[in-house]
């Protein structure tokens, strides 16, 4: 706190700023959106009229089209689409997985989604002996015994962590790296624990990477229930086999687009200001915190500056980005075409944690430019934000690798977010509209502040 308050006195010094400034404009903000605001509509529709919108689905390019009158819609200058090529993964169907115990009657359900990317397993599915690995050390002290069976990786996020993203962290690698890790030894598949702690069933699909060095196995993610009942039947009888069936196939790539909508600078036309989320969602759910909130809450950004009739110094850009989940080739043609064409980007702030209740801010940005930013501390307490870490996106990443661009992210209260992420209970009637519109004002209250002082 003492470092927070001496930043913003060097800043007060420098500048002559002073809160009340900006703090009269922040409130209109906040009024404009908690009493006229859109967002919440603008995700009802996508949800509810679009839904799913996996990378080279049709449900992908209906959101574009969501997208284009949404941004033009709120307002903006100009609105067009940035095409880039994005994978093509399909489902195929309804995945399938059960265990039966050795001299026992009768196959236990497993309720599972097969891993984003994941090959198929044949139209008779595999059954297997299953072997439950808890970590992979124990996969290494235990490699001699994979060979022909399915592995059953039950690591469980970690309780003690305060931060439910730290917990995710630590428990993804299983999904994305234990296929490959598996067949390193000779399993014919693999199931995973869900990345989740929550207390329902429902099981959590998200993508892998498969190692070219070794075979590609079909993986599934399981329930935590499910998950449990799995582990205690393993553990009772060594005996014990399990059946899966994926339908799902990798189509070669196809024509995706980010869409991007824009507010022209007045001063600084060049100097360019990206607020964005990601479209594209996985297929079980709605996509509405993941990443429906973070478009909807972007487009309210601009939808706001130009309600209030403000005309931004630099230009504003809203990205809706593309491929997100099992590319992210949205952010990297984003970057890559600023680059051909020598665009100045000062500033990117990336939504893509939920539509939850704001808490703070992430920061990718070299010292002096974080305490200028966070030198507005003040301003944001009243709007429920008081923290500011590190942090930024996976779609603006590219601009900070390519021009050394400042990053920030908004970062909600996360605890109840995966018990959703990648889930069929990721719908519209999971996101509290309150919640979601406080998110939109603290983003247009950093939006307007950075473009108003630069960086």
């Amino acid at each position: 706190m003492r470092k927070l308050f001496t930043a913003l006195a060097l800043f007060i010094a420098q500048t002559g700023w002073t809160q009340q400034d900006d703090s009269l404009f922040i409130r209109k903000i906040a009024d404009e959106i908690l009493m006229n605001g859109k967002a919440y509509e603008d995700l009802r529709v996508l949800t509810k009229q679009v839904g799913g919108r996996l990378s080279g689905s049709s449900g992908m390019y209906k959101a574009e089209a969501w997208g284009q009158k949404a941004l033009q819609q709120a307002g903006a200058d100009k609105v067009w689409l940035q095409q880039c090529m994005v994978p093509h993964w399909i489902r195929g169907g309804k995945d399938e997985a059960w265990f039966a115990v050795d001299g026992k009657a009768g196959k236990v359900s497993l309720d599972v989604l097969s891993l984003g990317g994941s090959v198929a397993t044949g139209k008779n599915g595999i059954q297997a002996p299953v072997i439950l690995i808890n970590s992979f050390d124990e996969l290494e002290q235990r490699k001699n015994e994979v060979k022909g069976k399915i592995v059953f990786y039950n690591y469980k996020f970690n309780d003690k962590l305060l931060k439910t993203f730290s917990a995710y962290s630590d428990a993804v690698k299983y999904r994305g790296q234990g296929p490959s890790s598996a067949a390193k030894y000779g399993a014919v598949g693999v199931v995973v624990r869900s990345m989740s702690h929550a207390t329902d069933n429902n099981p959590h699909t998200g993508g892998l990477h498969y190692d070219s060095a070794y075979a590609k196995i079909p993986a599934l993610a399981v329930g935590l229930q499910d998950a449990d009942k799995l582990a205690a039947a393993i553990t009772a009888n060594k005996n014990v086999k399990v059946f899966i069936k994926i339908n799902a196939q990798t189509l070669p790539d196809t024509v995706g687009h980010n869409v991007i909508g824009e507010l022209r600078g007045t001063e600084f036309p060049d100097e360019y200001i990206t607020v964005g989320g990601h479209l594209d969602s996985w297929d079980p759910g709605e996509g509405a915190h993941d990443d429906g909130a973070g478009c909807v809450q972007s487009i309210e950004v601009l939808r706001v500056l130009k309600a209030l009739g403000y005309k931004p110094k630099r230009t504003i850009r809203v990205v809706l980005f593309a491929n997100e989940e099992n590319g992210t080739r949205g952010g990297l043609k984003y970057a890559a075409e600023a680059k051909e064409k020598g665009e100045k980007h000062i500033f990117a702030l990336e939504s893509d944690n939920g539509g939850f209740t704001p808490r703070g801010f992430g920061l990718t940005a070299p010292a002096a430019q974080t305490a200028k930013i966070t030198g507005w501390a003040p301003l944001f307490r009243p709007y429920g934000v008081y923290e500011w870490g590190a942090g930024g996106g996976a779609d603006i990443g590219p601009l900070n690798k390519t021009f050394g661009t400042p990053l920030a992210g908004l970062q909600p209260d996360s605890q109840r977010y995966f018990d959703l992420h990648h889930a069929r209970n990721d719908v519209f009637e999971a996101v509290n509209k309150r919640e979601l519109e406080l998110g939109a004002v603290n983003m247009a209250a950093l939006i307007y502040l950075v473009d108003k002082f630069g960086l």
